[in-house]
């Protein structure tokens, strides 16, 4: 059997238990849709990160969305964030009617440039969307000063850090509101689409509310508009109030795949060898892909389908390079590091319940990969 860099079956056989009891629980709750589980889980995540609101949504594409409406932010308001992230940050901007202007990311952790951050600030500029990439949080100190300086809203897109921590404070904490996927692959993953928007602000929390049920305060009664149907699905929800109970405990399974990959590709890391992930300072990475660099990345890729390895590239197109965004008028060349990263990354099989025989069948083709090109 060729070995992906996900699967969520060995999860599922150790969990399934508790998982087909939650789906009883929500079926024999008698309400199917913003019932108990619902608020259940948005007042156990909120307090999972010591903040005092949690808005579910349908997705962590919405998540965003709704948290730049809810924010203020709307048609032709500019955002800055960057291009090595998932398409889905970007759609998210452009479905408001926004516009996104990119900055360039730091090669050697693969974070927001946020010296790049200042230059990009024009009249129009509204928003910043810090994106917590791979696992681990931007420095969002210089972020905060510069929102504050320029009058601006920071949003933390943290779709791919649950649990993460920078200089001491959780992802999701920080900014006026952050956003959350609960992707399958994720983290804290249900069994099917899933997001949360958190924040301190009681106006924007019920912004959010408001906006995931089309708009409505009250039933029927329509209070604002854009209104969409957004909200987070009660079985997802009971999974994920599960999960996050053992949220701590799948961070640390990932933290200890990753050490076993340091171990056990020391040998040929460094300097034209492969780059392994490194925490950037002050930071707790909690390993949601786990991306190493090479430059002959495209040849490796190809010997490893040969011996039944099929990883996978996050990402291999920045999203301004994509035809689709044509329209932010961002050329190719203007962000080299961004560019030189896409062209070399790739991400090694990474969950907790990874088995140790699959890890070292990955370790050893790798190495024995790395030796030929």
């Amino acid at each position: 059997m060729a070995v992906q860099v996900w699967d969520y079956l060995p999860e599922y056989r150790n969990e399934r238990a508790d998982i087909l009891d939650a789906v009883e629980t929500v079926f024999e709750s008698g309400q199917l849709v913003l019932g108990k589980s619902v608020a259940g889980f948005e007042q156990e995540f909120a307090g999972y990160h010591g903040m005092p609101y949690c808005a579910s949504v349908d997705n962590g594409t919405n998540a965003i969305r709704l948290a730049l409406l809810a924010l203020g932010v709307g048609a032709g308001d500019e955002v800055i964030t960057v291009s090595n992230t998932a398409a889905p940050t970007v759609v998210a901007i452009d479905g408001i009617g926004a516009v996104t202007r990119f900055v360039d990311v730091r090669a050697a952790d693969f974070l927001m440039d946020t010296e790049q951050v200042a230059a990009a600030i024009t009249p129009r500029t509204k928003a910043i969307v810090a994106v917590h990439l791979y696992g681990q949080c931007v420095d969002l100190a210089p972020l905060e000063r510069l929102a504050a300086d320029h009058g601006l809203v920071l949003l933390e897109d943290c779709a791919q850090a649950h649990g993460a921590r920078g200089r001491g404070r959780i992802a999701g904490s920080v900014g006026d509101a952050a956003a959350f996927s609960f992707y399958p692959t994720k983290v804290l993953g249900g069994y099917g689409d899933g997001g949360a928007v958190l924040t301190r602000s009681s106006e924007v929390d019920a912004a959010v509310r408001r906006l995931r049920y089309y708009g409505m305060g009250e039933v029927y009664y329509v209070e604002q508009t854009p209104g969409f149907n957004s909200r987070l699905d009660e079985v997802q929800a009971e999974i994920l109030r599960r999960k996050l109970g053992r949220l701590d405990e799948y961070i640390a399974g990932r933290r200890r795949v990753a050490r076993r990959y340091a171990e056990g590709l020391a040998a040929v890391t460094g300097e034209g060898g492969l780059l392994l992930p490194r925490p950037a300072p002050g930071n707790d990475h909690v390993y949601y892909v786990y991306v190493v660099r090479h430059p002959e990345r495209d040849r490796i890729l190809e010997r490893l389908r040969a011996r039944g390895i099929r990883l996978n590239i996050s990402y291999p197109w920045p999203v301004h390079t994509m035809a689709g965004f044509a329209h932010l008028d961002c050329a190719k060349g203007s962000l080299p590091v961004t560019e030189r990263l896409a062209g070399e990354i790739f991400s090694l099989p990474m969950y907790p319940s990874l088995p140790g025989h699959v890890q070292d069948q990955v370790i050893e083709e790798l190495i024995a990969v790395l030796n030929e090109v």
